[in-house]
């Protein structure tokens, strides 16, 4: 979400001397995207956030996916997954492809480490508990339901407060950007009327903390398919001030106003972010159609040129069974797919839903992480067969 902020000290115009008090130079760094044709930030550093000790290969970033099979609606139960760890590390992976990773997280411990993604923006999703994501840019607090959007290069660290309940995350992890959709900007940027969430709704850096203190401290990037190590002569926040366009966000998806209609609208409606070849949108407690003789269930509809993903956070989907808090379904391009036997007929007078999801549709195909396979529902594709001759005698 890119409009102006300014934190902290800055000088009164930018590639200007700015001293520190004892008369030395603090270090500007332009903070940019797309060649510096893009969004970009300020920031100014007590050191030059180039005094790195050591550089060195900690990992490769392998992610090993199943062989390809039959074509099929997939449910991932990610609610069994009992793994722990902390926000990066503890990552599940999922699903994934050229333009994403899809991973859980069960968060209970702080990471002793700092991170940046080189490769592209991360969305980190709160679907449980509390905590701080300190980065270069300030600290933001998080609460169930953010969206934690950390723009590439951003240098983090996330720290939960176990005494508010464990923290548990959805993360996805892009190959670009994630903003807004452009179709609820004006060409100046700003949000138009229509659209289901303005710049209130938006939360930066709450608090800039300066620490100008030296010593060995570890940075973990990820680029190039690797993990690469970088110690630290001095903290990574060391920053005194920044402005710009470019900077760490919050989006609360109690905040997103749903758009509704007489008869059932379509998934776009509930867009909140888009990035290369993927969008994400937010599925809220809303009230039901309300024409006289409307459906709320959707209608059975086919992907021809996407991938669906569900993560189920809470409440009872209209139009799945079987489906729990934490569950992630598949539904592939080139297979259609929608409400479960007697589903339809279920919802047919109903007024409101208090469900609550996120949906990840993606442009490319996804392909599943093997290690996801031991939370696989086998039997889900089958599962619209069960029930369908008594379900068609109800109409």
């Amino acid at each position: 979400m890119a409009y102006y902020r300014r934190m902290g000290d800055i000088p009164g115009k930018r590639h200007t001397m700015f001293r520190k008090p004892d008369g030395t130079l603090y270090r500007e760094q332009v903070m940019g995207t797309k060649g510096f044709s893009g969004i970009q930030s300020i920031l100014y550093h007590h050191h030059p956030p180039t005094a790195v000790g050591k550089a060195e290969l900690h990992a490769a970033f392998d992610i090993e996916f199943e062989e390809q099979g039959a074509l099929r609606h997939r449910h991932l139960l990610t609610g069994d997954c009992t793994d722990t760890g902390d926000a990066v590390a503890g990552r599940r992976y999922m699903l994934g492809n050229e333009d994403l990773l899809i991973a859980v997280a069960n968060v209970d411990r702080p990471m002793d480490y700092f991170y940046r993604n080189g490769d592209g923006d991360e969305l980190l999703f709160v679907h449980e508990g509390e905590g701080a994501v300190e980065t270069m840019f300030g600290t933001l607090r998080y609460r169930p339901g953010d969206y934690i959007v950390i723009p590439i290069g951003t240098i983090y660290r996330v720290i939960p407060e176990p005494e508010r309940g464990r923290t548990k995350l959805l993360a996805v992890e892009t190959n670009s950007w994630i903003t807004t959709p452009k179709r609820y900007r004006n060409s100046h940027g700003q949000l138009l009327e229509h659209s289901p969430f303005c710049e209130r709704d938006f939360r930066g850096p709450e608090k800039l903390e300066t620490y100008a203190e030296l010593g060995e401290f570890e940075v973990r990037t990820k680029s190039r398919g690797y993990i690469h190590l970088h110690m630290f002569n001095h903290h990574p926040f060391d920053v005194v001030g920044w402005d710009g366009y470019l900077y760490p966000w919050i989006f609360n998806i109690a905040d997103f106003e749903p758009i509704t209609g007489r008869i059932h609208m379509p998934p776009p409606i509930h867009q909140t972010f888009e990035g290369n070849n993927f969008v994400i949108c937010s599925f809220v407690p809303r009230l039901y159609d309300y024409h006289p003789e409307g459906i709320p269930a959707p209608y059975f509809h086919s992907n021809v040129d996407s991938d669906e993903v569900l993560y189920y956070v809470r409440g009872n989907f209209m139009s799945r069974k079987g489906v729990k808090e934490g569950s992630i379904t598949l539904h592939p391009s080139g297979i259609p797919h929608g409400p479960h036997p007697g589903k339809i007929e279920d919802s047919i007078g109903k007024k409101e839903t208090t469900e609550l999801a996120v949906m990840i549709d993606t442009f490319r195909p996804l392909r599943v992480v093997k290690q996801a396979l031991a939370y696989e529902d086998s039997q889900y594709m089958y599962s619209w067969c069960a029930d369908s001759q008594e379900a068609s005698r109800t109409v």
